[in-house]
């Protein structure tokens, strides 16, 4: 029998077969909700990377196409956060950039140089996210080309940059998501060390939660539980869940070829205002899952 429910304990879900998947699909690196719970996707071209390129698809609550926009304008597109006052921003990796748009595709400021790397521990060199927090400073992890997190003010004039390469606490290797609490702390998935830091808005380590496996991207809901994308080719695709206090709950998901289960790795991971998660997967084409909230 094909499994349909997924999750454990207060955290099930159904999955929605099939939901989202038109000819307009690529590769799905994120996926993001605006206030209206519209579903915004970052998909790139394919194959990837060998063809270049991407767009934002917006679809509905059903999975219907609404609009599209940013074809021939972004390289690989990576990481999509959106605010609480439906501010988008989307970290392009390869085009060493992090742009803001309106809902509509307008775009509002760009922060980088686009196709040039900025200088030694300066912005940015390969960035996979950005997100504001509740003061209006915007974080992004420069992550891919090195081991940093950058501050900007909330129209991206720079203030600061934190994180060195290597293990020990504080410590950073490939910073693949950042997050920014209701408490304003900042919250980096430290891929390649397979834990969540914890660190102030001027960089100071407080704390880590260890235990991951490969955390790509991560969601705190309005109980305070940690929601992480983990995926790597085809080794590991999960969603754990963490308490607030940084406790693994547990973690569900399966890999195979029915409805729900993933296929290449969970990358890009949002919960919308009633609680549906949306997992998007690279290495795997049209790779996008909703999961309603039971």
């Amino acid at each position: 029998m094909t499994t349909t429910r997924f999750g454990f304990g207060d955290f099930q879900y159904e999955v929605v077969p099939n939901w989202g998947i038109s000819s307009e699909l690529g590769i799905v690196s994120d996926v993001a909700t605006d206030s209206n719970d519209h579903v915004y996707l970052a998909v790139r071209n394919t194959p990837h990377p060998e063809n270049v390129g991407g767009s934002i698809l917006v679809l509905d609550r059903d999975g219907n196409v609404m609009d599209s926009w940013g074809q021939d304008l972004f390289s690989t597109p990576h990481g999509i956060w959106i605010s609480k006052e439906d501010e988008i921003f989307l970290a392009d990796s390869s085009d060493h950039t992090v742009r803001s748009y309106t809902t509509g595709g307008q775009l509002k400021f760009t922060v980088g140089t686009q196709g040039k790397t900025g200088s030694p521990g300066a912005p940015f060199n390969r960035p996979t996210r950005a997100a504001l927090s509740n003061s209006g400073t915007l974080f992004v992890s420069d992550g891919y080309g090195q081991n940093r997190i950058h501050k900007f003010t909330g129209d991206g004039e720079w203030l600061m940059s934190f994180g060195e390469t290597g293990k020990g606490s504080g410590y950073l290797n490939l910073p693949h998501d950042v997050t920014v609490g209701e408490d304003d702390q900042v919250y980096v998935l430290d891929r390649e060390n397979r834990r969540c830091q914890v660190f102030d808005q001027d960089g100071n380590y407080i704390r880590e939660f260890e235990g991951l496996r490969s955390p790509n991207d991560m969601v705190i809901d309005e109980s305070g539980f940690f929601h992480i994308a983990e995926g790597w080719y085809q080794e590991i695709a999960s969603v754990c869940v963490m308490s607030p206090e940084g406790i693994i709950l547990g973690r569900w998901g399966e890999r195979g070829n029915g409805p729900g289960c993933f296929k290449g790795a969970p990358h890009g991971l949002w919960i919308d205002s009633r609680g549906d998660i949306y997992v998007a997967e690279v290495a795997a084409e049209k790779a996008i899952h909703k999961f309603t909230r039971i």
